[in-house]
């Protein structure tokens, strides 16, 4: 679902969390919330309309589907009895790792894209193989003014953001001028990259997402 800004909406959960709590028992109420919501989908029903089907209050069914509250044995069974599912399917995924990518100030990866110039560096700060895509970012560094500057073009969505620095960007038909704070997401499909190095040096964050069929 998507809101008036465009954002993406209900699509996960969001709760406060005590650093006393337990991690494991987060998770597994984080998956009990997600096995909800999806079955309660799959069925066609609004919330109000499974809690009643349920025997429980909306307020509590949207609690459960949003991960803030713990379910008792008894909510489980009545979860379990409404969906017509096994206690356990509701537990799905709760023992699932989950991976992270964590890099060290300073212990970046520096590599070489098609293109690289002198005074042209590209550091990996971390790839993520997720779900559905691939995620990697990059810190790039642009010391150097140059008559010819790299085109990029590559299958997914990139996002730029402006840390130091003033450079023109372009895409396809367009060319951006981004000063610090600045940010541009784009179509990686679209032929992409700097045009003129206005102010230098030009530092910015490059995260690209990949689609699943490249991987």
């Amino acid at each position: 679902m998507v809101d008036e800004n465009g954002l993406l909406r209900n699509v996960g959960t969001a709760r406060s969390r005590h650093p006393h709590e337990d991690a494991e028992a987060l998770e597994l109420e984080a998956a009990i919330a997600r096995n909800v919501r999806r079955l309660r989908r799959q069925h066609g029903l609004s919330v109000g309309e499974m809690a009643v089907r349920i025997g429980i209050s909306k307020a509590m069914l949207s609690k459960i589907e949003n991960a803030q509250t713990s379910c008792s044995l008894g909510t489980l069974a009545r979860l379990a009895e409404g969906f017509d599912v096994p206690v356990t399917s509701l537990f799905r995924g709760a023992d699932t790792e989950r991976p992270a990518s964590f890099v060290k100030a300073g212990q970046s990866t520096p590599i070489v894209r098609n293109g690289t110039q002198a005074g042209h560096e590209y550091e990996l700060l971390g790839t993520l193989r997720g779900e559905h895509k691939r995620l990697e970012c990059l810190m790039v560094t642009l010391n150097h003014v140059s008559e010819v500057y790299p085109l990029f073009q590559h299958p997914g969505t990139e996002f730029i953001y402006m840390l130091e620095g003033i450079m023109d960007y372009g895409h396809s038909r367009s060319v951006y001028r981004l000063h610090p704070g600045d940010s541009l997401q784009l179509d990686g499909e679209g032929a992409h990259g700097p045009t003129n190095l206005v102010e230098v040096p030009i530092r910015f964050l490059s995260v690209i997402a990949f689609p699943d069929s490249t991987v």
